[in-house]
C-alpha cells in the first residue's frame, strides 16, 4: 500500500506516519512546515519507505503529482488555534478550505481507495447534550471551527457528488508527544508543559472545573487507520476517549501550582464525545487512559523546552481579540 499524509510532519500527522510505516506502507508526506516540524520524523530519516515533500496544499499544481498511485490519503494539514483564526481569517480559509478542496480534487483524479479527513469537534460549539452525538447541531464559534467544518463539508460533498470514498473523523482534545510548541497561544498541554519546565504556575481558565475529552494521539491514529481499511465510506464519526476530565484533574496529574485567569467566551464548559457509533461500526475504542497518557508526555517533556512560557499578562494580551469579537 502507498499512503499519503498531508501535514505529516505535524503532531498527529507524524504519529500517523509511524503507524503506517509499522503496518508496512510506503508513505509520502506533504507539509509546508508552518506548524509541523521535520524533526518530528527524524527517527524515521533512514526509512526507505518514507518520502517527505516540502509543499503547500494551497498549491494544487505542486502537490498533484504526489497523488500518483496513492491508495490512502490521510488529510491532517490545517491551521489550528482560535485567536489567529480571528485575526487572520484568510490564512485559515486558504489552508483549511481551499487547501482541502485541492486535496479532494487531487484524490478524485488519482482514483484513491479512501480519504480520511481530520475534522474537529469544535464544529459543535457549545452543545446542548453530553456526551455529544454526531447528529448534534453544528454551531462553530470562531473562524478556525468554521473553516474545519467547511473542509469537512467539502470532503463529504465530494463523496456525495463524485463518489470519492471518504470518512471524516471529528477529533476531541487530542494530546500526546510532539504536540505543537509554536508561539501561538493555544492547546492546554503545550501551555502547561512549558510552564512546568519553567517552574511557573499553570494558568487555569476560570475555576478549572471545566472538563475536556482528552484523547491520546496513538488512539487517534488507530481510529484513522481502521477507518481507512474499513469498507465504510461517506460517513462521520466522533473520536474521543470515552470520558471527560477536569482541567484541575489534569493539573494534579502534571503536578504544579495553579493561577486562575478569566473564563473566555465561546468555550464550552464540557467536551465529551458520544463514541457509540465508532465503537459499533468500526470496533474502535480508546486504549490509553489519561494517567498513562500524561505520564508518556511527562517522560518526553524536554520536547517543550522551545515552547513559549505564558503568563497571565501575556495571555491577556494575546487573547484581546478573543474577548473583543467573541464576548458580545
Amino acid at each position: 500500500m502507498i499512503s499519503l499524509v498531508t501535514g505529516g510532519c505535524g503532531f498527529i500527522g507524524s504519529h500517523m506516519v509511524d503507524k503506517l510505516l509499522a503496518e508496512g506502507h510506503q508513505v509520502r508526506v506533504i507539509d509546508n512546515w508552518s506548524t509541523g516540524r521535520i524533526e518530528n520524523l527524524s527517527h524515521q530519516k533512514d526509512n526507505q519507505n518514507l518520502t517527505v515533500y516540502h509543499m503547500d496544499i494551497r498549491n494544487r499544481e505542486e502537490i498533484e503529482p504526489i497523488f500518483k498511485d496513492i491508495d490512502y490519503v490521510f488529510h491532517f494539514a490545517a491551521l489550528a488555534d482560535i485567536v489567529p483564526s480571528i485575526q487572520k481569517p484568510w490564512d485559515y480559509y486558504s489552508s483549511n478550505v481551499l487547501g482541502t478542496f485541492h486535496v479532494v480534487e487531487c484524490a478524485k483524479d488519482a482514483g484513491i481507495k479512501k480519504l480520511v479527513y481530520a475534522a474537529s469537534s469544535s464544529c459543535y460549539g457549545i452543545p446542548d447534550e453530553y456526551p455529544t452525538k454526531e447528529t448534534a447541531e453544528i454551531r462553530p464559534q470562531y473562524p478556525y471551527a468554521l473553516t474545519k467544518r467547511l473542509g469537512e463539508e467539502t470532503v463529504l460533498h465530494w463523496g456525495q457528488v463524485y463518489g470519492l470514498p471518504v470518512v471524516t473523523l471529528r477529533l476531541f482534545n487530542v494530546y500526546g508527544t510532539r504536540s505543537r510548541t509554536s508561539g501561538t497561544y493555544g492547546a492546554v498541554f503545550g501551555v502547561f508543559l512549558a510552564q512546568k519546565l519553567a517552574g511557573k504556575p499553570f494558568t487555569v481558565v476560570g475555576d478549572g472545573s471545566q472538563t475536556r475529552d482528552f484523547t491520546y494521539v496513538t488512539d487517534i491514529v488507530d481510529a484513522f487507520y481502521m477507518a481507512a481499511i474499513s469498507d465504510i465510506v461517506q460517513d462521520t464519526f466522533n473520536v474521543g476517549s470515552g470520558g471527560t476530565y477536569s482541567v484541575n484533574q489534569l493539573c494534579k496529574l502534571l503536578g504544579g501550582d495553579i493561577i486562575h485567569i478569566p473564563k473566555r467566551p465561546g468555550e464550552p464548559d464540557c467536551t465529551f464525545a458520544d463514541i457509540s457509533k465508532i465503537e459499533t461500526r468500526l470496533g474502535w475504542k480508546a486504549k490509553v487512559s489519561l494517567e498513562e497518557g500524561v505520564q508518556k508526555v511527562l517522560d518526553n517533556i524536554d520536547y517543550w523546552r522551545a515552547a513559549p512560557v505564558w503568563t497571565p499578562d501575556s495571555i491577556g494580551e494575546a487573547t484581546q481579540d478573543w474577548f473583543k469579537y467573541l464576548g458580545k
